[in-house]
């Protein structure tokens, strides 16, 4: 019988937020049944930050080298072939509920379509059954009509009362209204609705800031203590290590994070740093608990043992790690997301936990052979099929690979600091068991030395005793940049009989 497919993707959630992997404080039930039932991945990695860039690797299969969307607002090549095409070409109507964020090609419009105007648009292939994009203006609707006569705007996300910026105290929504329970609550809505196999892409805009939920979640976690962060001792140990991490942390605001706050992150003390990170946790145990609403509509419409789940994130969040919050760089806190995949026709791998190193673009690849509607041009994923079955594929990659571009194509800020042109303003990582080694294609390079310096604390690119080792990294980065070129029409060679594929 022809499967359902649901992907799920929350927004900004850190690969090491999963109680299934023993995380000492975060509680994700869900999740964890889902595991139970399926394949965790626990070195699964972003393709590139932030948002558009993130979402066009797990879309279509690509490194950021050759899809191209190198900042939010940047068009997706509409050449490029993606996830919801291939399951249109499966026979399936791919719907969206949420948003993928994807600017589109601007050669294909009209120069005054309003599309243009805004890179939160709809991945072409899918249907929209309910788009929530960042303005929210869909859920705001949907309070007030439950009564909020106060949800005309993102406003609704600050607690009344004259409060400090950083608290914990919970928004005039409960835990019934939040975005995730309303996304949730039209997919149930939807399911009920089927009469033949799906395929769904439910897109939750939580964990991503504003930091800030309802009861009980907004109190469920006590403020961590500074052990828990990756971090060096202060502000300007950090910002010494790299001119790159110096103007990151010198131009975060936090209005970014905390709806209506003024100011620099850097003024945050330790204090209302950890509070953040407390609120944080709630915001992930609250999309959890509604994941679990999810999986008991599935098992109540009787599908949940024909549907592949796909669980994932786009990128994840530094919660204070590195002084920092959001996306961006090359720390582990802004790439290393969950995966968790449950196929009910491969019961002989549930329950297993895969230590190879995993990448968004593997997602596209996989569901291209479980739907046995192959891509129409090159991938850079690999298929996770065997390790669905409890295989290990015959060749595997033996590093993660990641990419962040933090070029300003509107404004030039980033190219003016650097004093780089805009091509030059990019860092690729190569990151195995043992180092971390980040390329800059107009600064000096890094290197951690993992199995010393977990953290990511001690830069030993220029120490002489690490020189033989960044060599070798920096070579095992370009080979994997060559095997990694276009190949959609280089294995083809026009003969005498016709065009021939030779690989």
């Amino acid at each position: 019988m022809k499967p359902n497919v649901l992907l799920i993707t929350a927004d900004q959630w850190r690969g090491d937020c999963l109680s299934a992997i023993g995380h000492p404080v975060v509680k994700t039930p869900a999740v964890d049944e889902l595991a139970t039932g399926g394949v965790l991945f626990r070195r699964h990695y972003a393709g590139a930050a932030p948002c558009s860039p993130a979402r066009a690797s797990l879309y279509t299969g690509l490194y950021q080298m050759n899809h191209r969307v190198c900042r939010n607002g940047s068009p997706l090549d509409a050449r490029f072939d993606n996830v919801a095409l291939m399951a249109r070409r499966a026979g399936y109507d791919p719907t969206l509920f949420g948003y993928t964020d994807t600017a589109p090609d601007p050669r294909a419009l009209q120069a005054g379509d309003p599309h243009l105007k805004s890179y939160e648009g709809v991945l072409t292939g899918f249907t929209t059954r309910q788009l929530l994009p960042e303005h929210e203006k869909q859920w705001l609707s949907w309070l007030r009509a439950r009564g909020h006569d106060e949800a005309t705007s993102r406003d609704v996300h600050r607690p009344a009362g004259d409060l400090p910026e950083v608290n914990r105290a919970a928004p005039a929504y409960s835990a019934q209204e939040t975005q995730t329970a309303f996304l949730t609550g039209e997919f149930i809505r939807w399911l009920g609705e089927q009469d033949a196999p799906w395929f769904a892409h439910v897109s939750f805009l939580r964990p991503h800031p504003p930091f800030v939920v309802p009861a009980p979640y907004n109190d469920m976690y006590a403020p961590p203590g500074p052990e828990v962060f990756a971090r060096a001792r202060d502000r300007e140990t950090e910002a010494a290590m790299h001119p790159y991490v110096a103007a990151n942390l010198a131009g975060q605001s936090k209005g970014s994070f905390v709806h209506g706050a003024k100011g620099s992150v850097a003024d945050w003390s330790t204090e209302e740093i950890a509070t953040i990170r407390a609120v944080y946790y709630g915001m992930i145990s609250e999309v959890d608990a509604q994941l679990g609403r999810l999986w008991q509509a599935l098992k109540d419409s009787g599908v949940w043992d024909n549907t592949i789940i796909v669980f994932t994130s786009d990128h994840a969040e530094m919660a204070g790690d590195h002084w920092s919050f959001g996306k961006s760089g090359f720390f582990d806190g802004s790439y290393h997301i969950p995966l968790v995949i449950r196929d009910p026709a491969y019961g002989s791998g549930a329950g297993g936990v895969v230590e190879h190193f995993t990448s968004a673009a593997d997602i596209f690849t996989t569901l291209a052979e479980r739907l046995a509607s192959p891509a129409r041009n090159h991938l850079d994923g690999g298929s996770l099929v065997p390790f669905l079955q409890g295989k290990a594929p015959a060749q595997w990659r033996d590093a993660a690979f990641w990419e962040f571009d933090f070029r300003d194509v509107a404004g030039g800020a980033a190219e003016a600091h650097f004093g780089l042109p805009s091509s030059a303003c990019n860092l690729a990582v190569l990151r195995d068991a043992d180092f971390k080694y980040v390329h800059f294609a107009g600064l000096l390079p890094l290197l951690f030395d993992l199995r010393a310096d977990p953290q990511e604390l001690r830069n030993v690119a220029a120490e002489p005793a690490y020189l033989s080792t960044r060599l070798a990294y920096a070579e095992r980065l370009l080979a994997l940049r060559a095997r990694h070129l276009d190949q959609t029409l280089a294995l083809t060679e026009l003969t005498a009989e016709g065009p021939v594929r030779r690989g």
